[in-house]
């Protein structure tokens, strides 16, 4: 279910009456660099996670290799 639009400017005017409109946008670019680091993390273990199943695929081809010589 999405929030409506009604619902959304109700959101912004509580969070202007609690913070006061000088301290939105420094709350916003703390949100965007969060997000972006974020993101930069799951990119990160995405990457890693990549290589080690490659390890592992690699690894295993050579056993079955190995396995294959021997008999």
């Amino acid at each position: 279910m999405r929030p409506g639009l009604w619902q959304i400017l109700l959101v912004i005017l509580i969070i202007a009456l609690i913070f006061g409109a000088k301290k939105i946008p420094e709350i916003a670019r703390a949100l965007g660099r969060s997000s972006g680091e974020f993101k930069k993390g799951l990119k990160e273990g995405n990457a890693a996670a990549a290589e080690k199943a490659e390890e592992i695929k690699e690894a295993l081809l050579n056993e079955d290799e190995k396995s294959d010589k021997q008999a």
